[in-house]
């Protein structure tokens, strides 16, 4: 899984602040978002109002953070290529790799969630969140600092690297095969759970049809059913 958390190099944001790129198609939260970092460490140095935009200037300003709308409008046709909010995060942080990546979400999806750690974002907050734990997010993912335990990105980071089969289910699931299942039940398509695991997307297909014959189960949907009745999800 992306460790995105713990950065390889040195970092500009403690000589001249962190600098930020604020994604998000609503003007009225771009500018909240500029009220709420005024008078802190974090800087704003460009906003987006697209993902494809996003992308361009993620790689123009090469940031600290930049913050992501899950629904980001996609702008296809412009050549970014980026798709929505949750796209953009591989984009840039393959373009950027020293670029942490803050979700900033309306939504309270543990898929939304799953999809987020697994592409490489380094923290999910809700927009309901308090300013003082807004700027948290940004400045503790600007300095390498892990997200709270206790938050929903932490819990949900951790269940989808359990490998551990829960008492009271008498099937003879390998670990990775749990780990897989585990991602299946959270909505996670197949690229995207290759992703998160670090293995090709062949070896991803070859796990689910594998727990599918194990489970007696005929596709995908039953499988994730099953594993949230299971506990599993």
């Amino acid at each position: 899984m992306p460790n995105p958390s713990v950065s390889t190099s040195s970092s500009t944001s403690s000589a001249s602040g962190i600098r930020l790129l604020v994604a998000d198609d609503h003007e009225i939260v771009r500018q909240g978002l500029a009220s709420i970092f005024k008078n802190s460490e974090i800087r704003i140095v460009g906003e987006a109002s697209d993902a494809a935009e996003a992308v361009k200037l993620a790689r123009k300003f090469r940031p600290d953070v930049v913050t992501l709308d899950v629904r980001l409008n996609s702008d296809k046709g412009s050549g970014g290529g980026s798709g929505d909010g949750l796209d953009a995060i591989k984009t840039i942080r393959e373009a950027c790799p020293d670029t942490r990546i803050v979700m900033l979400s309306s939504f309270d999806s543990p898929t939304y969630i799953a999809r987020a750690v697994s592409a490489g974002a380094s923290d999910y907050v809700l927009k309901t969140a308090s300013r003082q734990a807004i700027v948290e997010a940004v400045t503790n993912a600007a300095h390498g600092t892990p997200p709270a335990r206790s938050g929903g990105f932490s819990r949900i980071a951790s269940s989808m690297a359990n490998k551990t089969v829960p008492d009271g289910i008498d099937v003879p699931l390998t670990p990775r095969e749990t780990q897989v299942l585990r991602l299946v039940a959270m909505g996670l398509s197949n690229q995207e759970i290759a992703d998160s695991l670090e293995i090709s997307i062949e070896t991803v297909k070859e796990h689910v049809q594998n727990l599918l014959r194990k489970l007696s189960l005929g596709d995908r949907t039953q499988a994730a059913v099953w594993a949230i009745r299971q506990g599993l999800g």
